[in-house]
């Protein structure tokens, strides 16, 4: 089978509150071998693979990790919905910080991809977004993981091992952007002034010099 297969079905029956052996029971198979199924010790048929698929309603492609949609679907850009600010801010006076800064890295983070939409640079584009997912990981996993008793079978990376490899992974993301940048073959020239900032991005600019103030001034905090 393959790496993820042991991961999702175990992720999936502890998702369901089901027992080893509920599961093992209503798929006519032995708990020791399930056992070994989620532990990926022993791989299964493929008559198991459509079985257990059919039982928790997934498709295939998701067991084997080939897709991060439970029904199979391959997902594309009109699958992802625009970002929209609707959150519940019921509790906004409680942690208005937390709001803040909220629409502050959001509306940044919106102008940087407007930028490289207009770059339209590949390369680059990857290495910033993969830059930011990983940054967005290693923050939600740290939360998330903030409770022992979140299943971490969602995670397929050790939970001993992961911080030090998304790190390491970051900052080879950043050398490769400034490789990309700082070569001249690659005649990615981005010309920007505050006047073409404020016009271009009316709506978000005072969130961007926000957050540049606050960086700064948290960084010269610690120096």
């Amino acid at each position: 089978m393959n790496k993820d297969f042991p991961r999702i079905i175990s992720l999936l029956r502890k998702e369901k509150g089901l027992s080893q052996k509920k599961v093992a029971d209503d798929l006519d198979i032995s708990q020791a071998l399930l056992s070994h199924y989620e532990k990926g010790i022993r791989e299964c048929g493929l008559d198991f693979l459509v079985k257990i698929a059919s039982y928790y309603n997934v498709s295939c492609d998701y067991l084997l990790g080939r897709t991060p949609d439970r029904s199979g679907a391959t997902i594309t850009i009109e699958d992802i919905p625009e970002y929209n600010d609707n959150t519940d801010n019921s509790n906004a006076k409680d942690n208005m910080l937390a709001v803040l800064n909220k629409r502050l890295i959001m509306n940044t983070t919106s102008i940087i991809f407007d930028m490289l939409i207009h770059v339209s640079n590949k390369k680059l584009t990857g290495y910033v977004s993969n830059y930011l997912m990983n940054s967005n990981y290693l923050l939600f996993r740290k939360l998330y993981s903030s409770n022992n008793e979140n299943p971490q079978a969602v995670f397929s990376i050790d939970k001993s091992i992961y911080s030090g490899y998304i790190r390491a992974s970051m900052n080879i993301e950043e050398a490769k952007i400034d490789d990309l940048l700082n070569t001249s073959k690659s005649k990615i020239n981005i010309d920007l002034t505050p006047e073409v900032i404020e016009t271009e991005y009316k709506d978000k600019a005072s969130s961007l010099y926000n957050l540049i103030q606050n960086s700064e001034k948290n960084i010269k905090q610690k120096l």
